[in-house]
C-alpha cells in the first residue's frame, strides 16, 4: 500500500434535490473533487437498505442495496420512468422528511418496474436477465422476503404465519407463484440500484479513485438474511434469538452495550465451509476496492448475551473461529484488501489474528490525547500498514471535538502541536497527513471546517442520526486546491491524470 489519501462521505451525504443523495451527478462531481484534490480513495459506509432508524449498519440485507439512492435521472434516460412525473416529485419533495424520502422514491421506482416490463427493451431485459442468474443466491430470497414484509404490513419475519416464518420449503413456493410481480418489483430495484452503482464505481476507477467500503460483521434480526439461512445463527425452534451481539461493560457505560444483533451458529458455517461468509465477501469485492470489517474482533471472539438480557451485563466471550475464516477467504483473494476496525479494548490474540494476516488496522486522532506518551493513536507510535483518522462516522466533528474539550487537554493539544492557537480542523488534518500510517481519510465534514452540527451519528442515540447533507455550493475549487497542496506535501497525493 502507498501512501495515499481520501475522504470518507456516506452516499446519502451527497448533495442533490431530495433531503438524501444518490447516484446521480452530485456523485461524479464528488469524484471529481477527489480527483482535483489529489485524493485517490473515496470511503464509503454499508450500501445496505436501511430499516428502522435508517442506520447503514442495521439493514435489511448483506446483500442488496439501498435503492432510495437510485438516481432517477437516469431512469428518465433509459425511459423507464417520464420527466414530467419525475419533476412533479422533486417540486413537492420540499419540506419532506428523511423518512419519506423513501416511501416517495418507492412509489417512484413501481411505476418504472411497469414501464420496464411493458416496454421489454431487448438489451435491458437480456441485462436484468443475467443480473438475476448471477445474484440468485441472494436476489431470489430478498426479493420474497421484502414481498411478504409488504404483504403483512412490514412486520418483522418472527410475527409471519408460521410456514413463512420458518422458510418451509411448499409455502415459500407457493408464495413465489402467487407474487411474480411484487417480486419482480424487488428484483428490478436492485438491478437498477447496481446498474448505477457499478457505472460510477467504474468512473471513479478510471479518475484513480478507490472505493473502500465496509462490512458489518453482524447482520440484523429483521433480515432477509437470517430469515432465509436461520441454521447459520443461534435461534431456538420457533426462530427467536438464543443470544445477542453487543460489548461488555466499561469505562463509558457501566452496563455495556446490547446490539441485539443474533450470533452466528459458527459450526453451522464450519460445516458448509463458510459457503454464506465467502458469498458475502465476493459479492462485496465486486462492489469495493477495498473493505473495512467493522468490529474485526468478533471474529476472534463475540460477546455473547443472552437475547432475555435487557443489557449486556451478564454476557461471555465466545471463541469465534475467524483464522479459519481468513484462511477460506484468502483462497478467495490472496491480497486480501481488507482492514480490521480495531478500536476499542483489543486484546493481544486479536492483534495477533490481525497482524498475522497483514491486515492494516485503525487509528483515530481525537483519540490520542486523553492519555501519556505511549497512547497508540499518536503518530509516533502509529504502525505504517494502517489507517488513520481524524475521527469517524461515530465521532464529532474536529471542530466540534475540539470545542468540547476541557481547557487543560486543549493545552496539552496546543503543546503537542508547538501551535498555542491551533487552527481546527486544518491542524489535526495536517497531523493525519504527516502519520506514518500509509492510508490518510478525513471526513468530508472536517475538510469543510463544520461544527457538530454536521456529526453524522451519535452511537447509542436512537433518532436523528445519518442526516446530514452536504450542500452543492460546500465543495470549492479553492478547497481542492487548498487540500491537494497539503496531501502532496506529504507524498500522498494521487496522480491528477491517472486513468484519464
Amino acid at each position: 500500500m502507498q501512501r495515499s489519501a481520501g475522504i470518507l462521505l456516506h452516499p446519502t451525504a451527497l448533495p442533490g434535490s431530495w433531503p438524501i443523495g444518490d447516484l446521480g451527478e452530485q456523485a461524479f462531481g464528488f469524484v471529481d473533487f477527489l480527483s482535483e484534490a489529489g485524493q485517490s480513495v473515496w470511503q464509503i459506509l454499508p450500501l445496505g437498505p436501511t430499516g428502522y432508524g435508517h442506520s447503514p449498519y442495521n439493514t435489511l440485507s448483506a446483500f442488496a442495496g439501498n435503492t432510495a439512492l437510485i438516481d432517477l435521472q437516469q431512469l428518465i434516460a433509459s425511459q423507464d420512468l417520464d420527466r414530467v412525473l419525475v419533476e412533479a416529485a422533486v417540486n413537492n419533495c420540499a419540506g419532506i422528511s428523511f423518512h419519506q424520502v423513501h416511501s416517495v422514491k418507492h412509489r417512484l421506482l413501481e411505476t418504472a418496474k411497469r414501464n420496464f416490463f411493458h416496454r421489454r427493451s431487448p438489451e435491458r431485459c437480456d441485462n436484468f436477465a443475467r443480473f438475476c442468474r448471477h445474484n440468485a443466491d441472494w436476489l431470489d430470497d430478498f426479493g420474497l422476503f421484502m414481498a411478504i414484509k409488504d404483504a403483512f404490513n412490514n412486520q418483522p419475519w418472527s410475527d409471519w404465519p408460521e410456514s413463512l416464518r420458518r422458510h418451509q420449503p411448499d409455502a415459500i413456493a407457493a408464495w413465489r407463484d402467487s407474487h411474480v410481480a411484487q417480486c419482480d418489483l424487488y428484483k428490478y430495484q436492485q438491478y437498477v440500484f447496481y446498474e448505477q452503482w457499478q457505472t460510477l464505481k467504474r468512473y471513479a476507477n478510471r479518475k484513480g479513485v478507490k472505493i473502500f467500503g465496509d462490512i458489518p460483521i453482524f447482520v440484523a434480526y429483521d433480515s432477509a438474511d437470517v430469515w432465509a439461512n436461520q441454521h447459520l445463527f443461534q435461534l431456538d425452534a420457533e426462530g427467536m434469538p438464543l443470544a445477542v451481539a453487543g460489548v461488555p461493560p466499561d469505562y463509558f457505560s457501566s452496563t455495556g452495550q446490547r446490539w441485539g444483533n443474533p450470533l452466528y451458529n459458527w459450526q453451522a458455517h464450519l460445516a458448509e465451509d463458510f459457503h454464506w461468509w465467502t458469498r458475502r465477501f465476493i459479492h462485496q469485492l465486486q462492489q469495493c476496492d477495498m473493505i473495512r470489517i467493522d468490529h474485526f474482533r468478533g471474529f476472534q471472539a463475540c460477546w455473547s448475551i443472552p437475547a432475555g438480557e435487557k443489557t449486556a451485563v451478564n454476557g461471555h466471550w465466545e471463541e469465534a473461529p475467524g483464522r479459519k475464516l481468513l484462511e477460506k477467504l484468502q483462497t478467495i483473494n490472496a491480497k486480501m484488501p481488507i482492514i480490521a476496525e480495531d478500536l476499542g479494548v483489543i486484546t493481544e490474540d486479536v492483534e495477533e489474528l490481525r497482524d498475522d494476516f497483514g491486515l492494516p488496522g485503525m487509528n483515530i486522532l481525537q483519540f490520542a490525547f486523553d492519555s501519556g506518551p505511549d497512547n497508540p493513536y499518536l503518530p509516533e507510535n502509529q504502525a505504517a500498514n494502517s489507517l488513520v483518522y481524524t475521527g469517524t462516522h461515530d465521532n464529532d466533528t474536529t471542530l466540534g471535538w475540539w470545542r468540547s474539550l476541557p481547557q487543560v487537554q486543549k493545552e496539552r493539544i496546543r503543546d503537542y502541536l508547538g501551535k498555542p492557537r491551533p487552527e481546527m480542523p486544518w491542524n489535526l488534518i495536517e497531523l493525519a497527513m504527516a502519520s506514518p500510517a500509509r492510508l490518510c481519510i478525513i471526513p468530508c465534514q472536517d475538510i469543510l471546517g463544520l461544527d457538530k452540527s454536521a456529526r453524522f451519528n451519535t452511537p447509542g442515540r436512537a433518532t436523528g442520526n445519518w442526516q446530514w447533507q452536504l450542500s452543492p455550493e460546500m465543495l470549492t475549487d479553492d478547497l481542492a486546491r487548498r487540500l491537494r497542496k497539503l496531501t502532496a506535501s506529504y507524498h500522498r497525493c494521487a496522480d491528477k491524470s491517472a486513468g484519464d
